[in-house]
């Protein structure tokens, strides 16, 4: 089964990645968490749901995990300002290896410079930034572009869930 990286840090959207996890690891996937400082525990902004990061991001590469969750919230804009979290962005859009994305979640791959000609949704306050990115911004429930597969929100978690577990197959 895979071994799926969640990048995170405080004050992520809790749906956009509690819902996901649950049906990773219902369907036999480890999820190991990423962040700015390992043992830190992290904290949505909306549940206040916890999560204990497991690994720096200083510390690992993308070879090491065959996909990448980024839940939106502000954790996308507090991880974007950390040069590491950039890399480690950039190495999994370049790998080829599945890379899930909601909500404000493309601000880390905007910052990452790898948006550039490829298909990509997310939250109606970034699309401006994404376009500017040179992205092709598609307001749609699910956008697949290759091993990028991206939402808009948490009411289409069905439909980012369904195809993130379709391409983990």
């Amino acid at each position: 089964m895979a071994k799926i990286a969640v990048i995170i840090a405080d004050m992520f959207e809790d749906s956009e990645y509690t819902e996901p996890a649950k049906a990773f690891r219902e369907a036999g996937h480890a999820l190991v968490h990423i962040g700015l400082s390992a043992g830190k525990t992290v904290t949505g902004k909306a549940s206040g749901t916890a999560v204990k990061v497991e690994k720096a991001v200083k510390d690992v590469y993308a070879d090491e995990f065959d996909a990448l969750l980024i839940p939106g919230g502000y954790s996308p804009d507090k991880l974007r300002v950390d040069a590491d979290a950039v890399r480690f962005a950039k190495e999994f859009v370049e790998s080829g290896r599945p890379v899930f994305v909601i909500c404000h979640g493309p601000q880390l791959l905007i910052t990452a410079n790898v948006l550039k000609g490829k298909k990509i949704t997310g939250w109606k306050s970034i699309v401006q930034d994404i376009i500017n990115a040179g992205a092709d911004f598609e307001d749609r429930e699910l956008v697949e572009d290759g091993n990028l597969i991206s939402s808009r929100s948490p009411a289409d978690l069905p439909a980012f869930i369904k195809a993130s577990l379709k391409k983990l197959a």
